[in-house]
């Protein structure tokens, strides 16, 4: 049996031409939502060390980062497990305002009167948990209310738009950095005008209607948050707290009248087996733009506004490769096309390490490879992770892979970020290279291992993954 063949036997009966006509004219909206919201989050991704030396704050600038990657992780869960059970037309509404809200309170509150740590962390937080509002809509829409051969294609599209937002942000933040960076909050504030067109194509149906489950909700969302500060700040209590909630929502969701997810859901062995490649594959995602900026000011002088105008051409080449994902994994098969999208992830980081000194040119093709297999990666490695589910549980599997893919991201973004610049890293590498070059080789050379460790997981276990149920 084919691994395509696999995969469809999981999805749902195709749905009536209604229903996918409506799905099309909600996803174009939510679509652009997110790639404006992502765009926003790119750019503060490249420039949170300027942002934190500008507010007085540089040993805490990755707080930036980590703390709205802690609640994109979180919210990404909450929006997509609700899809289950309550409108989304009532999530859409919450989420655009919220964005809004953080958007403008964001730059004038950083803008107007004398820029802070906490009103920036504020202000992205609030952006954050609003803009994944679209992402979430975007993945049930396609997930429920699209026709089976549509499915991949959109998928792919997403993650184009994702990445062409990359691009657009790195380029943006770039320029922005030798203006103000405060401009960088308003970019998504534009999304508040697609609210009408969305309420008027979103779908009515209120899920299952069963009661939101918010305490279950609540206990996982801080145990999450817990497990992601310990790896901010490496304080063992942190770690502790988390566990001790894991393990209290384990014996809550055996116990409680209508959890909003069951043991059974976390029974589901081809499920567990293919969400733990999300969580490998997406460890590093957030760390090419702080790295290669960093090599960019250390090792060439340059300038974060020029480091971005090559970095642009990597998530251009992601949303080429996302655009085209749907087309090659028909021709190629799905695991042909994880295979490949993992190896060229790989061979990015070795190449970027192995050239580390050879210019900053050369390290812009590296950075291409891996975003290149960044934007095949996401369309196979989504619909092979929700073809192990039931329809019903589709919208909790798109939020616990969302979940997965960003709480994964934020801890690697902490841990590869504490490292940039560390001497310790600086000791001497197996490429050649020494001084600080040393120090950022082995650090590319850790990143492309966390890949190669995920192609050995998916190796192991693809044949599992893809057993028909």
């Amino acid at each position: 049996m084919s691994d395509n063949n696999a995969v469809a036997q999981a999805v749902p009966a195709d749905v009536d031409d209604a229903t996918n006509k409506m799905a099309i004219r909600a996803l174009i909206p939510l679509l652009i939502t997110f790639i404006l919201g992502t765009l926003c989050l790119q750019g503060f991704n490249l420039v949170f060390q300027q942002v934190g030396a500008d507010v007085g704050a540089p040993a805490q600038a990755s707080l930036i980062t980590a703390f709205p990657s802690i609640v994109l992780g979180i919210v990404c869960f909450i929006y997509g497990s609700l899809g289950d059970f309550v409108s989304l037309k009532k999530l859409v509404v919450v989420g655009l305002v919220t964005l809004l809200v953080g958007s403008i309170f964001g730059f004038v509150a950083n803008y107007l009167f004398e820029p802070n740590l906490w009103t920036v962390i504020i202000a992205r937080v609030l952006q954050t948990a609003g803009e994944q509002v679209a992402g979430s809509a975007y993945l049930v829409v396609a997930t429920k209310y699209l026709k089976n051969s549509l499915k991949v294609i959109f998928f792919g599209l997403f993650t184009a738009g994702y990445q062409l937002s990359a691009s657009i942000g790195v380029f943006a933040a770039g320029l922005l950095s030798s203006i103000a960076w405060q401009f960088l909050f308003l970019i998504p504030a534009v999304t508040i005008v697609f609210l009408p067109l969305l309420l008027k194509n979103l779908p009515d149906q209120n899920g299952n209607g069963e009661k939101v489950d918010g305490l279950g909700f609540a206990i996982f969302g801080v145990a999450t948050m817990f497990l992601t500060l310990f790896f901010s700040y490496m304080n063992w209590w942190l770690l502790l707290v988390a566990a001790v909630l894991f393990i209290g929502f384990g014996v809550y969701i055996t116990k409680a009248k209508n959890p909003f997810i069951t043991p059974a859901f976390f029974k589901n062995t081809r499920w567990l087996m293919a969400i733990s490649l999300i969580a490998v594959f997406y460890f590093v995602n957030y760390c090419i733009s702080p790295i290669f900026n960093a090599i960019g000011r250390d090792l060439y002088g340059m300038e974060t506004s020029t480091v971005s105008t090559y970095l642009v051409w990597a998530f251009i080449c992601a949303a080429v490769f996302g655009t085209t994902s749907g087309l090659i994994v028909g021709k190629i098969g799905t695991q042909a096309a994880v295979i490949t999208a993992a190896c060229l992830m790989m061979c990015g980081f070795l190449g970027a390490a192995i050239f580390i000194n050879a210019g900053f040119l050369a390290l812009t093709l590296c950075a291409c490879l891996f975003y290149a297999g960044v934007g095949l990666l996401y369309s196979p490695v989504v619909s092979t992770v929700l073809g192990t589910l039931p329809t019903e549980e589709s919208g909790r599997g798109v939020g616990m892979n969302d979940l997965v893919m960003n709480v994964t991201a934020s801890i690697g973004i902490s841990i590869i970020g504490g490292l940039i610049g560390a001497t310790s890293l600086q000791s001497g590498s197996i490429v050649g290279a020494t001084g600080a070059a040393a120090g950022y080789s082995n650090l590319l050379l850790i990143c492309g291992a966390v890949i190669l460790l995920g192609l050995i997981v998916y190796l192991v276990f693809r044949k599992k993954i893809y057993a028909a149920k």
